[in-house]
């Protein structure tokens, strides 16, 4: 579920990880069914639901200068982060941020061998396209195209834009 919310996240580009790169501070949203949060992130709120999540905790990994990434958790139902797990949840980001800062001071892999960030963001450029050429072809909002490109279940929910050209599949996308 981790990687799909995530994804999502991204994908939208809304959320609570998206709050807290910018905020560079936790973000937490602890019911995704109601206001304040389902109004926070709309689009996030009701995927995240659908994919068997209410509550969201993201802290940001890095430091005041800029984030690398958040530390996302989640839960299945709405409810909030006690003390204790808020505590360990900023040592365990404290962590990660070492450990990802060292690693960016690691020796240079040998040529040819795709690093553990090209490969982590080696996918983002296909969304970005398809969306793009999903909102070309069918004259879209970008909202509305991040919908159509969603996988899943996701997808079949979203709604449907009127179109005066003819109906594309995925793979027809795909394949121009």
């Amino acid at each position: 579920m981790a990687a799909r919310l995530a994804e999502l996240q991204y994908t939208l580009g809304e959320g609570p990880c998206m709050g807290a790169v910018r905020l560079r501070a936790p973000a937490f949203a602890t019911d995704l069914t109601r206001a304040p949060d389902s109004r926070r992130w709309p689009l996030f709120s009701v995927q995240a639901t659908r994919a068997g999540a209410e509550a969201v905790f993201s802290v940001p990994l890095g430091s005041a200068r800029g984030a690398l990434g958040t530390l996302d958790l989640y839960r299945g139902t709405a409810g909030s982060l006690g003390g204790d797990h808020v505590h360990t949840a900023l040592l365990v980001a404290d962590a990660v941020t070492l450990t990802v800062a060292t690693l960016d001071h690691a020796p240079a892999c040998p040529d040819g061998v795709v690093t553990w960030m090209e490969g982590a963001e080696s996918d983002r450029e296909e969304v970005h396209q398809a969306t793009g050429k999903v909102m070309v072809h069918l004259g879209v909002s970008v909202g509305e195209a991040l919908l159509l490109c969603a996988p899943g279940p996701s997808r079949r929910a979203a709604p449907r834009p009127r179109s005066r050209g003819p109906s594309l599949t995925t793979m027809d996308i795909r394949s121009d």
